[in-house]
């Protein structure tokens, strides 16, 4: 069986190696677990925040720089942002039960949202009764979305989580507002289209691989807004395209439902909406999948489409906000 977190623990060891050129700082807390802070005291790199998502990945993905240019309808004037491609095999795996950040890490006055392939060796989700997939290695990778560093209590608890001992435990951290953190939360735009399925309750493991585009947001002055940013990218400007194996009636009833303009809250920049509800929990859920969603079904040859770029939103967001 694929091994997630051997796959990931090859990428952190290249990240290790290469620390001074990557802009990041790997220290090594009291029990042994090795930390790479990639944007807390650290400036971090592009380059930095490429490894860190084919590791959220568990090496099951590519993830690469592009230019996107997006056409205004009508011929007016359009716009150039920097984005990043992703290109996924085993989506089921690689973006589910790797790379979603579904692993809340609380402890004390700690407290981050933990993804990557830890979450496999965890398996501590109820979405893993649907991926029928847990890795049994005696690593584990944790990368983490949060603005402290992590102690050894922290390190103790995740391994404790883990089953293993807290020196086969490599934690990688950047917050939102950083470099880092602008790439890894844009390289999970197949991911985002993959886990609205999951929430319409379509079973995931039909897919075959995914790619997918997302403007890169340009880093904020906090994380508040930069959760902001990163969320316009993909919601109003990721683009993604899937292979499966499924029924033709399944795929003209499960498509139009992706992308984020079948939301109630669609249309208005995010850190709007969460100043307006003053709540995450209470945006609507249904809001967080790319904004364009082409299918191809393999065992028809048919291909289906839904959404489209939202032009308004990335440029209030991305270029003017």
């Amino acid at each position: 069986m694929i091994s997630v977190n051997e796959r990931a623990a090859l990428i952190v060891q290249r990240m290790i190696n290469d620390a001074e050129a990557l802009g990041i700082r790997v220290l090594t807390l009291e029990p042994g677990t090795l930390l790479i802070d990639a944007g807390v005291q650290v400036a971090g790199s592009l380059e930095a925040g490429r490894l860190f998502a084919e590791a959220c990945l568990g090496g099951l993905g590519q993830v690469e720089f592009t230019w996107l240019r997006f056409e205004q309808p009508g011929g007016s004037t359009g716009l150039w942002l920097p984005g990043v491609s992703v290109s996924v095999s085993h989506p089921h795996i690689a973006c589910m039960a790797s790379q979603y950040a579904g692993w809340a890490i609380k402890r004390d006055k700690f407290f981050a949202m933990g993804s990557g392939p830890a979450r496999a060796r965890y398996a501590g989700e109820e979405l893993f009764a649907q991926l029928d997939y847990r890795d049994e290695a005696d690593v584990a990778v944790l990368l983490l979305e949060g603005r402290r560093l992590p102690n050894a209590e922290v390190a103790v608890y995740i391994a404790e989580k883990c089953g293993i001992g807290p020196e086969r435990l490599y934690l990688l951290i950047a917050p939102t507002a950083s470099i880092v953190g602008s790439v890894q939360v844009a390289a999970r735009v197949v991911e985002t289209g993959l886990h609205k399925m999951v929430e319409l309750g379509f079973d995931v493991r039909q897919v075959i691989t995914g790619y997918g585009t997302c403007p890169l947001a340009p880093v904020a002055s906090d994380d508040l807004r930069a959760i902001g940013r990163t969320n316009d990218g993909v919601l109003y400007g990721g683009q993604v395209f899937y292979l499966v194996r499924a029924s033709d009636e399944e795929l003209e009833e499960l498509v139009p439902r992706i992308p984020s303009a079948a939301s109630r809250d669609y249309g208005t920049p995010f850190y709007e909406l969460f100043q307006r509800y003053g709540d995450f929990y209470q945006i609507d859920p249904l809001l967080f999948s790319p904004a364009e969603v082409w299918v191809n079904n393999l065992n028809s040859g048919r291909s289906f489409h839904a959404g489209g770029i939202n032009l308004e939103v990335l440029r209030a967001s991305l270029v003017e906000g």
